[in-house]
């Protein structure tokens, strides 16, 4: 799950009015950079135009008994998110995105999450601020939870537009807007292996080495020149995949995969873990070399299979800081909140998601990381790879049209719902630091599992002190 909070563009810019729930639901895609599937997407309007700001995204939680306390928790959290940005909101809108299991029966998932809609609508209203539409989008079709009138909005739901052949869809083009596909096709391409053979290899390879590296991480003479070998492997990996001409996106990952042995992957995973180590692969950020070190760091974070799942969160943070730092927001959140998933407590990880949402300018960092690389140099310099070969809670800002939306109907929700709930943190949502009623991913790491290693009963406690901490018994969490 990922947070998510956009601007508009320009306040001088071209304005796009849309007019009704059909623009609306053709409009989503846009704002968030790909099709939110199984989502609640809230969008905050400002001034008597409607004009867009603030959004959010949460993962729609399963049990119903969830419903209220999250609604609650989503209302509160966008519209403080917007009070401190851009003034509270005049209104609110809301999509709910699933599809149902058998591609047939969208009603029925329209009626289903009816009351989820409803208890999100109270919820607004309780704080004095109406929801002007609501949205079900399930199986190519849209349904108005505010509108009651059969004749425009009927029982079977209204046919989502034809991609490419309306106004936003050619806004959007003006304006370089890229839409990704799904939010469930951004995540598999950093998610761990699936194939069974495939992962049980990379988890022995990552086994041989834990014994190995872990004990030199530790071992504050031996750790400089762990680090200096991970960083030598890594630039040869990025230097090799630089030099590989990347498969369209389809099947891009898969050859990347190739290219790269399980024992070299294991090897730059664990070395990862140490946190002055991965600061100093955060340097690799621009230009040729950048795109290179963020295709070597999704194919690590597919790596980190069975019980190194938490160890993901060193590459998946790296892909999402490369992401934003080369300009694809949508990517940089969904690789920031998933790293946050396989790790809720990775500071680095918690500290670029919040600055991605909030709008900053990555070059501050970028700055910082250039005069401080500690003498490492780029991945330019890698010669030691012989081998031939030839030659990225989500949306980022608006660059183009500023959005607006006519108010086509008055609202009918302004009612008193109950107070803000105070729940558990969420790792996905938008605009504030909000809660959310989904519990956080179970963690997989080694520090669970290691006792079950034969001649490693304490390595993963060990390797999640050198994640967690730069030095063994310092207190600042990085």
């Amino acid at each position: 799950m990922n947070k998510h909070h956009e601007s508009t563009g320009p306040a001088d810019s071209q304005q796009i009015t849309l007019r009704g729930p059909a623009e609306l639901a053709d409009a989503l895609p846009y704002l968030m950079g790909f099709h939110p599937d199984d989502s609640v997407v809230m969008v905050a309007l400002h001034g008597g135009r409607g004009r867009f700001g603030g959004r959010l995204r949460l993962g729609i939680p399963r049990a119903p008994g969830e419903w209220g306390p999250v609604a609650d928790q989503l209302a509160e959290s966008l519209i403080s998110g917007s009070e401190r940005r851009e003034g509270r909101p005049d209104g609110i809108v809301i999509f709910l995105c699933q599809d149902s299991p058998d591609g047939e029966s969208g009603r029925l998932t329209m009626e289903r999450l009816r009351p989820f809609a409803q208890s999100l609508r109270t919820a607004c209203g309780a704080l004095d601020v109406p929801v002007l539409e609501a949205l079900c989008i399930s199986d190519g079709r849209y349904w108005s939870y505010c509108c009651p009138d059969g004749r425009c909005c009927p029982d079977q739901g209204n046919p989502l537009a034809m991609p490419g052949t309306t106004v936003m869809a050619a806004a959007a083009a003006y304006a370089g807007i890229q839409v990704r596909g799904t939010l469930r096709d951004m995540e598999a391409r950093l998610a761990p292996w699936q194939t069974p053979d495939a992962a049980s290899e990379q988890q022995q390879a990552l086994d041989r080495a834990l014994p190995s590296l872990v004990p030199r991480i530790l071992d504050e003479r031996a750790k400089a020149e762990v680090a200096k070998e991970t960083l030598a492997l890594a630039r040869t990996l990025i230097g090799r995949l630089g030099r590989t001409r990347p498969a369209p996106e389809a099947v891009s990952d898969f050859g990347d995969d190739q290219l790269i042995s399980d024992d070299e992957a294991a090897a730059v995973i664990l070395g990862l873990q140490d946190r002055e180590t991965r600061d100093k692969a955060a340097g690799w950020m621009e230009g040729p070399d950048g795109l290179s070190a963020l295709r070597l760091w999704r194919t690590l974070a597919r790596r980190c299979v069975g019980p190194y799942g938490e160890h993901a969160a060193a590459p998946l943070t790296l892909a999402g800081w490369v992401s934003w730092s080369t300009g694809d927001e949508p990517g940089a959140r969904v690789a920031l909140a998933m790293a946050l998933r396989a790790d809720p407590e990775y500071t680095f990880a918690q500290l670029l998601h919040r600055a991605c949402n909030e709008g900053l300018d990555p070059e501050m960092l970028r700055r910082c990381l250039r005069g401080d690389d500690g003498g490492d140099g780029g991945p330019e310099e890698a010669t030691t790879d012989t081998e031939e070969g030839g030659p990225s809670a989500e949306a980022g800002a608006i660059r183009g049209p500023a959005l607006h939306v006519r108010r086509v109907r008055p609202s009918a929700n302004r009612e008193r719902g109950r107070g803000s709930a105070r729940g558990r943190r969420a790792t996905d949502a938008a605009g504030a630091t909000p809660t959310t009623g989904r519990p956080s991913a179970t963690r997989s790491g080694t520090a669970r599992t290691a006792a079950a290693r034969p001649g490693t009963p304490t390595a993963g406690r060990r390797m999640r002190d050198v994640r967690r901490y730069g030095r063994r018994g310092t207190g600042t969490r990085r």
